[in-house]
């Protein structure tokens, strides 16, 4: 699962859950799959993604595997291209392998395996 796909998932789809993200993620393992920098993705997807919850997913793949990671959004983010390019890395090549993904508020757990999250839920468990 790469690290793009976790800033957008949520288990809002769960009963008695208002918001249900960010969902905290638990890295058992992790790979790097390198792709091409493509800075004008990279510049979309910024507007797009909460940034605070991407440095929290990027913390959790640190614990297994190590990565660069920006703490903070620059100034100038649209014109750093070190910043950028660490950003890209995050959301297309970190791909979690295996782990879990939990709910905020209800503390469900969702697993990861080969990469892919289930995020499937019991019918006495959505509305």
């Amino acid at each position: 699962m790469k690290l793009l796909t976790h800033n957008f998932l949520s288990s809002a789809f769960l009963k008695n859950v208002k918001i249900g993200y960010p969902l905290t993620l638990k890295v058992t393992s992790a790979e790097i799959v390198e792709s091409e920098f493509d800075p004008d993705f990279t510049k979309r997807m910024l507007t797009k993604v909460e940034f605070p919850a991407l440095v929290d997913a990027a913390k959790a793949v640190a614990t297994v595997k190590p990565i660069e990671i920006p703490t903070e959004k620059p100034a100038d983010w649209e014109q750093n291209e070190t910043f950028l390019n660490q950003v890209y890395r995050l959301l297309n090549c970190v791909d979690v392998t295996a782990g879990e993904l939990v709910c905020p508020e209800t503390r469900r757990v969702f697993s990861i395996r080969d990469g892919i999250p289930n995020m499937l839920a019991n019918e006495d468990e959505v509305d």
